[in-house]
C-alpha cells in the first residue's frame, strides 16, 4: 500500500500512539488523531503542527463522533484503552475492564458503519501481550490465546475480548482487520499520569509501574540499594517504540496481513536482574551494586516471551534496535524529566 491513506489513530496523545503516529506521517499519511488527554493530560508532540495531522480532543466512547470521523478514512488503529504498568492491574481493576469495553464497543460500532457506509478498509486492533498471561509454555505463539487458560487479571481478560471483538465484527459484518501484540514497549515521551495509583519503592514514589523508567528513575534520585519487584527473574523482551511502530504500519498497510494476528516484539529476552545491571551500569559506572526485593505483585506474570517468526515469515518485519540503543535514548530523558520535576 504505497499510495496515501487517510488514518484515524485513537489514543493518539499516549505513549505507543504517539510513535504510530510519527510512523504514519513519516510514510506520508494523513492521520487524524483522537484523544481525551485523560492519561497525561495535554501533551506537545512533534508533529502537532504537521500539515498532515489533525488532532480532534475527545472522547472515543461518543460513537456518534467515531462514525463522523471515520467517514471519510481509509484506516482505523484503535489504540485508545485505559493503560498503565502493574500497580494499574490492581488499583484500576474494574475500570481496565469497563471502561475499555465501552471504547472498544464504541470503536466497533462506528467501524462497522463506515465500513458499510464508506471508505474504510480495515481496523488494526492494539492488544497486549497479557493475552498469554496463563501459559505454561514458551514462546507464545498466535493461537496460542485460544489453547490456554483466559487471562487473571482483569486487564489482560479484556485485551483478549479485544481480540474476540475483532473476530466477531469479522464474523457477522465481514469488517477486516489486523491484530497487533506488543511486547513491552520501552521509549521516551512517557510521564506521570494523572490518575496513576503512586506506589512506594524504597525511598522513591513511582506513578508509572513500567521498568525501564522506573529503574532509571530510582537511580538518578540515588536509591541505593536498588529496589525491585520480587526476586528479580521475570523475564520479558523490551520492545522500542518506533520498532512496534513500523509493526503496527506493517500490520496495516500489507495485504497479508489482512486477518491476521502478529507478536510485534524483539526476539531478546532480558530479565529484570539483568536489565537492572546494564541500567546501573550506564548510570553508576563501576559503583557495587546492591539489590532490595519488594513484594511482587499478584499478577506480576514471571515469563512473557513472544514467538516472532511469523511477523518475520508473513510480513517481513523484525524488530531490529537493541536494549543498549534504547536505554541510550530512554536514560537521558528520563534524567532531564527528573531535573525537570515530571518525574
Amino acid at each position: 500500500m504505497s499510495e496515501q491513506q487517510k488514518v484515524l489513530v485513537t489514543g493518539s496523545a499516549g505513549f505507543i500512539g504517539g510513535y504510530v503516529v510519527e510512523e504514519l506521517l513519516r510514510r506520508g499519511h494523513q492521520v487524524v488523531g483522537v484523544d481525551d488527554y485523560s492519561k497525561y493530560g495535554p501533551v506537545e508532540k512533534s508533529y502537532d503542527h504537521h500539515p498532515g495531522y489533525h488532532f480532534v480532543e475527545d472522547d472515543v466512547r461518543d460513537t456518534a463522533l467515531m462514525t463522523k470521523l471515520l467517514a471519510d478514512c481509509d484506516h482505523l488503529v484503535a489504540g485508545a484503552a485505559l493503560i498503565g504498568g502493574i500497580s494499574y492491574f490492581h488499583a484500576y481493576a474494574y475500570d481496565l475492564l469497563a471502561t475499555n469495553e465501552r471504547i472498544m464497543a464504541s470503536q466497533c460500532d462506528a467501524a462497522i458503519e463506515a465500513h458499510r457506509s464508506g471508505r474504510l478498509k480495515k481496523v488494526t486492533y492494539l492488544s497486549s501481550s497479557m493475552v498469554f498471561e496463563s501459559t505454561d509454555h514458551w514462546p507464545s505463539r498466535e493461537g496460542d490465546e485460544r489453547r490456554i487458560p483466559p487471562p487473571l487479571s482483569s486487564y489482560g481478560f479484556q485485551k483478549l475480548a479485544v481480540e474476540y471483538f475483532a473476530k466477531a465484527a469479522w464474523d457477522q459484518y465481514q469488517l477486516p482487520y489486523t491484530i497487533v501484540r506488543p511486547f513491552n514497549c520501552v521509549g521516551i515521551g512517557e510521564g506521570r499520569a494523572l490518575g496513576d495509583a503512586e506506589v512506594s519503592s524504597g525511598n522513591v514514589r513511582l506513578a508509572m509501574s513500567h521498568v525501564v523508567p522506573d529503574l532509571v528513575q530510582k537511580i538518578v534520585k540515588g536509591q541505593d540499594p536498588l529496589h525491585i519487584l520480587g526476586e528479580g527473574h521475570q523475564v520479558r523482551h523490551y520492545t522500542y517504540g518506533g520498532d512496534l511502530a513500523r509493526g503496527i504500519v506493517e500490520c496495516l498497510e500489507q495485504e497479508a496481513a489482512l486477518n491476521e494476528d502478529f507478536n510485534i516484539s524483539t526476539p531478546e529476552s532480558t530479565s529484570v536482574r539483568e536489565l537492572a545491571e546494564v541500567i546501573w551500569r550506564k548510570i553508576k559506572g563501576d559503583a557495587p551494586l546492591s539489590i532490595v526485593s519488594d513484594p511482587a505483585y499478584e499478577h506480576d506474570v514471571q515469563k512473557r516471551v513472544p514467538d516472532v517468526q511469523k511477523a518475520r515469515d508473513v510480513l517481513g518485519f523484525e524488530c531490529t534496535t537493541s536494549l543498549d540503543e534504547m536505554l541510550d535514548e530512554v536514560i537521558p530523558w528520563v534524567t532531564q524529566a527528573v531535573a525537570d520535576g515530571r518525574l
